[in-house]
């Protein structure tokens, strides 16, 4: 979609260009403004800019309803958006072909685009489509219809449809009616010739009568008009007729081409021999009929690829032969054979769609065609020219020299009618000097794409040298000044007015007369129009036509409306019907079910075959059985009526495949067309359609989601981020809440603390709490008793405020708020501490210092000068944390006292440690004294740095002395230190531990998933910006794949006729980022994310906090100290992907607790649009099958095998039939078991892989590794290499042995029983289990033996999709028959050989990394990066790979080309030959391991109990 946008992408108003309206164009327009009109003006007299007032009009005066403006091409759908957006200052959308539409398939992108524009410019079948999918109500959203070109509006043109099926059915405008009202929109036509031909007054009311409209032309101001319209000079040119026959055509090279095709037989063509070697092979069935009749039908039609592409360009040739002379034949043939020689080529890829054996047959024939090349000479190129182009170019010079003379640069427009006439017309002026030095020729042939026809004379469509916008371009600017072109520039196309129009070919009828004629819109200007000797008769015709249109659309007698009558051609006897959905007014109609049903089809996963199709059968059929095979073939045409059989996919249950109408219809079309309604209805019953009548799946499909969401400007690019509020405070309560409540917290080695919080904790299980990691004393375990949380007195509390403001502020004082003791928790030693009388005499002793003001100007109540200290105390070395005053006031442990003297050297740097002492007095005892180590997160275990006694040396400070007159002591004892030092991280854990307890008791509330264990919850909710050592990401990746595992259960159980198409997409549309978080957000998960950092460097004691009152989370704040300022922040942005991790890391837990059911009661809470059940239920119902009677014979040996005894083998027969199978079961395809098996195979490799002993993958090499074992190639290799060998012997006979048995033993191979009825299925077999023969064994040992994964050998078997597909539908069935058993799936697995592949990768650590994006990264990470490029080419049937590292060749590696995968086959083997010669060993992926932070490595600690 387009709209009028600035730099930024926004909508804006442009400013309308200054147009003066005349007077006959406001006539038009203020008679528009009270009837429906066809105003039929000349091309040029400004038609548009009536359109575009009227538009004007329509914005200004309805707000509600928009303008539609409707034109049959896209280059004028282009053109006209182009005039209204520029005009009008409204928002203008445009959609056209070019825009895929067809892909618009959401009600709610079509309300959104309705909305925000007030204009939209589209083809008319963009349109229709909407109206009948009810995305567009005409009589609700559109005010007012303007349809260029109105003449098309004829029988089943989709403007008359537009007409027909959705005007005629609303109530008309009244004088009454308001904008609301849903009624016809008005109506306005635009065209310059009414009418095609034949009778004016009946073409004129059919028009009439279709548009609701009257024709109208100016009548009182038609002076004006003919000023502005400048009719040109009509001249015809006569020229003599050729002297030779169509019998006789004098072209060399044509007799040449004849002579090689009246040689061809039909039988002889490739198709024709597949078909019938496909016919003899296939069982009496349908899909034997079917090909019968084809088989039959193309050899009557002789209409294959080659016979016929060869018949139509000899039928071209003889064309251009009589119209231009032999010259032109010759050379056009010469050209074609001489491109067809290149595309035919088997080892390019020019002509894509043709297939390999079709371009070999034509390059045989055209191999035999005796080509004579053109002469250059131009004598002999006029010589071989025919009288019509002679009078042409007569006629181009006496224009051109008319124009000369007049001083005008000269402007023209030939027209043909055949594009390869155009081709060689343009090549002929050329040669002919006198054109080629007057002319700069340009040649226009339409922009339709030519690929999908999939014919011959496709060739000539890339001999064109330029495009069609450039040959525009060239022409308005006047680098050329004559364009051959066919009809596509007579309609539409904004071509800059010509001097000259020429129709090189008399028109077909008025309007293309008009159209063509409209061109030449100078002043002075001329059309000719060239005859044969017989003379211009029919341009009187066309003249008295026009004469007599212009006299109907001006007479006042006419201006009565038409109303619009029922059409008994259109609804015929034949039964025109048509079905309404009531819900949303959406339309089938007869006309409308084939394109649907043709669409339904598509969208149905084809397995990387062709894309799926309903089969029509014709009752009776055109063609007896075998008919292709009779001496004499003649046979009387059967009139009818006809009766039709539609089969769809088996992808469908049986009772939706096929669907048949009796013999009543009068045409085959018609049958065709009443089955497929029929099919396409009982679609819609049977719930496999929407209420806008399109496949469930057709939201917007994947493939073109970015395209399609890039056109739309009104569609902003989804957020990637949801704004939210920040996460929960654990410590918050409510305003009411008073109480304190008292808990015992033991860490291990050290006394009991009472721990009081605001409310009681939850209660923990003993495997719930954390060890601390202490260097040199080791782990220690952390209990909290939570048993009977007891009320706390008042007097406990000021107890314990002011215990804990002492012992945090020991360690933590430089960041607490001096004397604030409103703590969020508080502690109390528990009775019975050691040496607890001791410190309170000293603190005491302190105390009454203090009180009497005895105490220095550092000191405090719990801070006492070294000195002093020691004097009263006698030196005790039971201190614990000392500090120096000024220069050393950081926390340091006290080593011991030293009594001895210094030395004179160290005298000498103990006085430069004091030189702002000078009068320094020594005295002894000094203090021995060592920095706090840097540890402070208990919580992260030991590392082997940590306790390797020589990093451990190397990284601990080194003692240095203290003066005790300048130092002071803190009064705590070294318990109360250790818990100083510990209790930030066990108050981090419990701050987590009460996090989880608020998910528990909020979003799990009464749900099993409460019980999940701690541990898990608490890893699955913590983020990994929050640096813990444990976070959600390796849960993630588990609950990702439980979570879509689950889903595909229910999906497969709930919608037992969706096909794996429908079952996909809902189950990513469930399972999507967008859709997780979505959900999170309105389950308030993100309060519950810690994401907060635990820095004990800067940890510092909480303080209360109240809760909101309000529950509108969206609008929390937090304030946030910034240096000495505050600023408020809102609520934090949090990323839609952190978010849907979160969602999937907890089901993840949920099923490392209890399973599968306990997932499913996680993912309930999130709902996520689907319904839950357990799985055992889920399988229950995928069990309500009915059993096949008829099996077939190889079921057992795929038995054995798998090692699997199936117990219903219905399910063994749905996982091996292809969808091409013909066959009479019931069954649908393998396609949904294969959606089943991949989420099964990826459950049991993921599960498998996280729970690897010893290697706690992080999910990058989770991803990697479980990729070796699911990835197609190897999927595909275990598939070829499956089999069972069947041991049976052979009787044979000799003179010398007489009656002899010899063994006779043969492998039957698990492809080999897939079910199937396509030629293509089989070709893709031998030849892929050929290269498998081929590489197989390599493949093998590389698996079994070597270090690196064999990723180029796997590719290089080229397997097509259906082969690995074939693997996971097998595991599918037997997931289904084993009731659930996912370790009947590993047996399976093991038995094909995938889970020792897996196991070898892992126990082996097999590296796995792709070899291209192993490269990658190692270019990356080298100094200076370097670059990789790889380089293919095709040459000589052989495809190439170059590797360039900064642009110079390192390697090449070439081989065979057979398709596109080919090209990957020698890019992996490039990459890994390159890996090999630069020696690429390993890279460094990703950073896996969590390790503490920066500042708390476990080097520089001490002996604990020595400083404690």
């Amino acid at each position: 979609m387009s709209s009028t946008d600035n730099d930024n992408g926004d909508t804006v108003a442009q400013p309308p260009p200054i147009v003066h309206t005349r007077a006959y164009q406001q006539e038009l327009l203020d008679e528009s403004l009270h009837r429906n009109l066809i105003i039929a003006l000349d091309t040029g007299s400004g038609k548009t800019h009536i359109a575009v007032l009227r538009m004007k009009h329509e914005a200004e005066r309805n707000s509600r309803k928009v303008s539609w403006f409707i034109a049959p091409t896209v280059a004028l759908v282009e053109q006209q958006f182009g005039v209204i957006s520029t005009a009008i200052p409204v928002p203008v959308g445009l959609v056209s072909g070019a825009s895929e539409p067809n892909q618009w398939k959401d009600a709610s992108l079509w309300r959104r685009i309705l909305a925000s524009h007030r204009i939209m410019v589209t083809t008319p079948q963009v349109l229709l489509d909407a109206l009948h999918h009810a995305y567009v109500d005409l009589g609700s959203d559109i005010g007012l219809l303007v349809f260029d070109e109105a003449h098309h509006a004829t029988g089943k043109h989709p403007y008359n449809m537009i007409m027909k099926n959705f005007y005629s059915t609303l109530p008309p405008r009244t004088n009454l009616t308001t904008h609301e009202d849903r009624v016809r929109p008005a109506v306005l036509g635009l065209t310059a010739s009414p009418i095609y031909g034949g009778n004016v007054d009946t073409a004129f009311r059919e028009l009439e009568k279709n548009l609701d409209s009257t024709i109208r032309s100016s009548r009182k101001n038609r002076d004006e008009l003919a000023q502005h319209v400048y009719r040109p000079e009509f001249k015809h040119v006569l020229y003599a007729s050729p002297v030779h026959t169509w019998d006789n055509i004098p072209s060399v090279n044509y007799q040449a081409l004849q002579a090689v095709l009246s040689t061809l037989n039909i039988e002889d063509d490739p198709y024709v021999i597949s078909m019938r070697s496909r016919l003899a092979k296939l069982q009496p069935g349908d899909d034997q009929r079917r090909l019968d009749q084809r088989l039959s039908k193309v050899i009557d039609k002789e209409d294959t690829f080659t016979h016929k592409g060869l018949r139509d360009f000899a039928r071209a040739a003889e064309e251009i032969c009589y119209e231009l002379g032999t010259w032109s034949a010759d050379w056009y043939i010469a050209k074609v054979i001489e491109r067809a020689k290149l595309v035919a080529n088997p080892y390019n890829n020019i002509m894509s769609a043709w297939q390999e054996k079709e371009k070999r047959y034509l390059l045989g024939i055209v191999n035999k065609v005796q080509v004579t090349e053109p002469p250059s000479d131009t004598e002999k190129i006029l010589q071989g020219t025919s009288p019509k182009v002679r009078a042409l170019v007569d006629s181009l010079i006496a224009e051109e020299s008319l124009f000369r003379s007049r001083g005008e640069d000269y402007s023209g427009l030939v027209f043909v009618t055949r594009r390869d006439t155009v081709l060689a017309l343009a090549e002929l002026l050329r040669r002919i000097p006198e054109t080629a030095q007057l002319f700069r020729l340009g040649c226009l042939l339409g922009t339709s794409s030519s690929f999908k026809r999939h014919s011959f004379l496709d060739i000539t469509r890339s001999m064109l040298e330029e495009s069609q916008a450039d040959t525009l371009r060239d022409f308005k600017i006047g680098d050329k000044n004559l364009i051959v072109s066919t009809s596509v520039a007579e309609e539409g196309i904004d071509i800059q007015a010509c001097g000259s129009v020429i129709r090189f070919d008399p028109p077909p009828n008025v309007v293309a007369w008009a159209q063509s004629r409209g061109r030449a819109r100078r002043k002075r200007s001329s059309f000719i129009i060239m005859f044969e000797e017989t003379g211009p008769q029919k341009v009187k015709e066309w003249e008295e036509t026009e004469r007599m249109m212009m006299a109907a659309y001006n007479d006042p007698r006419r201006d009565a409306i038409i109303p619009v009558e029922d059409d008994d051609d259109f609804d015929d006897m034949d039964g025109y019907v048509e079905f309404e959905v009531a819900s949303t007014g959406a339309l089938l109609t007869i006309h409308s079910a084939i394109p649907h049903l043709n669409h339904f089809c598509a969208v149905i996963p084809s397995g990387g075959q062709e894309s799926h199709v309903p089969l029509y059968e014709l009752d009776p059929p055109d063609y007896a059985e075998g008919w292709h095979l009779a001496p004499f073939r003649s046979e009387a045409p059967y009139p009818g009526p006809w009766g039709a059989t539609v089969v769809l996919p088996r992808a469908l249950p049986k009772h939706l495949r096929k669907f048949t109408t009796p013999r009543i219809h009068r045409s085959k079309r018609r049958a065709q067309q009443h089955v497929a309604f029929q099919a396409y209805v009982e679609l819609f019953n049977a719930g496999l359609l929407d209420n806008h009548l399109l496949p469930l799946s057709s939201a917007i499909e994947p493939d073109k989601k970015e395209e399609v969401e890039a056109m739309l400007a009104e569609v902003a690019k989804r957020a990637s981020t949801a704004r939210v509020s920040i996460q929960m405070d654990p410590w918050a309560v409510s305003e009411e809440t008073s109480a304190w409540y008292a808990h015992e917290l033991t860490v291990e080695g050290l006394p009991t603390m009472r721990t009081f919080t605001r409310r009681p904790l939850p209660q923990f299980a003993q495997g719930d709490f954390p060890t601390l990691y202490i260097p040199k004393r080791g782990e220690a375990s952390v209990t909290i008793s939570t048993k009977q949380a007891v009320a706390v007195t008042e007097a406990e509390v000021r107890r314990a405020r002011s215990y804990t403001y002492r012992l945090f502020f020991t360690i933590y004082g430089a960041r607490m708020e001096h004397e604030k003791m409103d703590f969020s928790y508080l502690f109390l030693p528990a009775p019975g501490w050691p040496d607890d009388a001791l410190w309170k005499e000293r603190r005491q002793w302190q105390e009454t210092r203090y009180s009497k003001r005895l105490t220095g100007h550092s000191e405090g109540r719990s801070l006492a000068d070294a000195a002093e200290f020691g004097k009263r105390f006698s030196y005790p070395t039971d201190v614990a944390i000392v500090r120096g005053i000024n220069k050393f006031d950081k926390p340091l442990r006290l080593v011991k006292w030293r009594h001895e003297p210094l030395s004179t050297d160290e005298e000498e740097k103990f006085r430069e440690q004091y030189d702002m002492y000078p009068d320094l007095q020594i005295s002894y005892p000094l203090m021995v004294v060592q920095p706090l180590p840097k540890r402070r997160n208990f919580l992260i275990p030991f590392t082997s740095e940590s306790t390797d006694p020589r990093q451990l040396a190397a990284h601990i400070d080194s003692p240095f002395l203290l003066h005790p007159r300048y130092a002071l002591v803190e009064l705590a004892s070294r318990d109360e230190v250790q818990y100083a030092l510990m209790l930030p991280s066990i108050l981090r854990w419990l701050a987590n531990a009460l996090t989880v307890d608020a998910l528990r008791s909020n979003l799990f509330s009464n749900t099993p998933v409460s019980h999940v264990s701690l541990p898990l919850l608490l890893t699955a909710i913590t983020a990994p910006a929050s640096q813990e050592l444990s976070h959600y990401q390796r849960l993630e990746t588990l609950g990702d794949t439980v979570l879509k595992f689950i889903s595909s259960n229910q999906l497969y159980a709930e919608f037992p006729l969706w096909h794996e198409g429908y079952l996909s997409r809902k189950k990513d549309h469930a399972v999507a980022n967008s859709n997780l978080a979505k959900e999170a957000v309105q389950k308030g998960l993100y309060k519950w994310i810690i994401r907060d950092r635990f820095v004990p460097r800067k940890w510092k004691p909480h303080y209360a906090a109240v809760k909101a009152s309000s529950d509108d989370s969206a609008k929390e704040e937090k304030e946030e100290e910034v240096g000495d300022k505050k600023k408020r922040k809102s609520a934090e942005e949090l990323s839609t992907k952190m978010l849907a991790d979160v969602v999937e890391s907890l089901i993840g837990a949920a099923y490392e607790h209890g399973g599968f059911d306990l997932a499913i009661e996680c993912v309930k809470r999130f709902g996520l649009g689907m319904s839950w059940k357990k799985l055992s239920k889920r399988i229950e119902e995928m069990h309500k099958v009915e059993d096949l009677d008829d099996l077939p014979e190889q079921l057992e040996l795929v038995e054995k095998m798998l090692g699997y005894q199936f117990k219903r083998r219905t399910f063994l027969v749905q996982a091996l039939t292809h969808a091409s199978y013909q066959g009479d079961s019931a069954v649908m395809s393998l396609e949904r078991l294969e959606f089943l098996g991949d989420s099964a195979l990826d459950m049991v490799v993921t599960d498998y892989l996280y729970h690897a002993p010893g290697k706690n993958y992080s999910p990058g090499y989770m991803h990697i590794k479980k990729e070796s074992a699911v990835n197609s190639h190897i999927l595909a290799y275990v598939c070829l290499s499956s089999g069972i060998t069947i041991e049976s012997v052979m009787p044979t006979w000799t003179p010398e042995t007489g009656l002899a048995t010899v063994d006779d033993s043969q492998r039957i191979h698990l492809w080999q029983c897939l079910l199937h009825s396509s030629h293509r299925v089989l070709e893709d077999q031998n030849l892929t289990f050929a290269r498998f023969q081929k590489h197989g064994p390599a493949i093998a040992k590389a698996l079994q033996e070597d270090s690196v994964y064999p990723w180029a050998a796997l590719t290089s078997l080229q397997a097509p999709k259906f082969i690995s597909d074939m693997v996971e539908s097998v595991l599918g069935a037997v997931y289904v028959d084993s009731m659930g058993n996912l370790d009947a799936v590993r047996q399976v697995m093991r038995s094909l050989g995938l889970m020792q592949i897996i196991e070898r990768v892992v126990m082996d650590d097999v590296d796995v990394l792709h070899p291209v994006s192993r490269l990658a990264i190692w270019a990356g990470q080298q100094d200076p990066q370097r670059k990789v490029e790889y380089k293919i080419a095709k040459e000589n049937g052989q495809v190439k790979c170059a590797v360039l590292i900064d642009e110079e060749q390192l390697l090449e590696v070439s081989a065979s080309y057979r398709s596109r995968v080919s090209e990957d086959e020698v890019r992996f083997t490039a990459a890994e030959r390159a890996m090999q010669q630069l020696s690429v060993t390993d890279v460094d992926m990703e950073n896996t391991n969590p390790t503490a932070e920066d500042a708390d490595g476990d080097v520089g600690w001490g002996d604990v109990p020595e400083y404690l």
